[in-house]
């Protein structure tokens, strides 16, 4: 195992602070025997450039995944979560303002604490997040902050300072997407890079899915059997593109009686007051229309189909649930 006095330098460019998912690469460094230190933002004083329960994650080789600051205190963390894996022995850093690393400080001029700890058993903590993923649960580690002795449950617990650090993780937004034009593909194709999943819905399209989308989900059945089996949970959005007034609506109606957080209809805006009466008239109470976004999408301009996929990925990052 790489000792703390033998880590390779991370990167110049920092390309494992894109990722906040790191399920994936866990699994991976399961697959290939590595052991796995976990490294979370557990306290925050002032400023600080990544939200509370940021995660990054070390493995035994000296792998890094996620990141915890804006790049001031990533290989310092590194290295401590390699001797944690030496010593089994779990660690909180103070970095920052007052904090007593003196050569490492925060630019931002806060102060932060890492809480950094040994996974005990990778295989089963992988297990857990996998099984809740695959059922699109939500599920919260909880991290003894004196021992580092962590289980995962499907409650909703508190952190309690200095004691108790709650992480919840959350199933990863999905966007239901109806169509078969360019805004649709480039969607689709742009979803991915949020770490957004996609299903595409095209009515009696064509037997292969485009590209972007593998055929588990793309469902090219009728709109009526589609529907009826489209599970829409609270972490889901829909967006119709299809540029059939009757289809629109009815995929809106059926997300507008749903858990979805958000739903949108691409269009102009000369045709908002007839669908907001046709929905109406379908039933369709006007508090739950407040989660429909006419005409889809963020108003940023946009002109060409990549970038009205880029409003409406903004507006599901704007409205997703916290």
């Amino acid at each position: 195992m790489m000792g703390p006095d033998r880590l390779a330098p991370l990167p110049q460019w920092p390309e494992y602070g894109l990722t906040d998912d790191l399920l994936s690469t866990l699994e991976t460094w399961l697959a290939q025997g590595k052991q796995a230190a976990l490294a979370t933002l557990v306290s925050i004083t002032g400023s600080s450039p990544r939200p509370l329960g940021s995660e990054m994650a070390i493995s035994s080789s000296g792998d890094v995944q996620g990141y915890v600051s804006g790049g001031c205190v990533e290989a310092a963390v590194a290295a401590e979560a390699l001797q944690c894996l030496q010593d089994r022995a779990p660690r909180l850093l103070d970095y920052g303002a007052g904090s007593p690393v003196l050569d490492i400080q925060l630019t931002c001029g806060g102060r932060i604490s890492i809480f950094v700890r040994p996974i005990a058993n990778l295989a089963t903590h992988v297990e857990a997040l996998r099984n809740a993923r695959a059922g699109r649960q939500a599920i919260a580690l909880v991290t003894d902050l004196q021992t580092g002795i962590m289980h995962f449950t499907h409650t909703q617990p508190l952190s309690e300072e200095g004691k108790i650090f709650v992480r919840h993780y959350s199933p990863p937004l999905r966007i239901v997407v109806a169509g078969g034009d360019p805004v649709t593909l480039a969607l689709l194709k742009l979803a991915p890079q949020f770490n957004i999943e996609t299903v595409l819905l095209r009515p009696l399209g064509p037997a292969v899915p485009p590209s972007m989308v593998d055929a588990e989900h793309y469902d090219r059945r009728r709109l009526t059997e589609a529907l009826s089996d489209l599970t829409l949970d609270r972490w889901t959005a829909v967006y119709t593109l299809t540029h059939d007034a009757h289809t629109d609506l009815t995929i809106a109606t059926r997300a507008l009686n749903s858990d979805a957080f958000c739903v949108g209809i691409l269009g102009s805006r000369r045709k908002i007051a007839g669908r907001l009466a046709a929905l109406k008239a379908a039933g369709i109470a006007t508090d739950t229309l407040e989660k429909l976004h006419l005409p889809a999408g963020l108003d940023i301009n946009a002109r060409n189909p990549m970038e009205i996929a880029l409003s409406i990925l903004s507006q599901v990052t704007a409205y997703r649930p916290s």
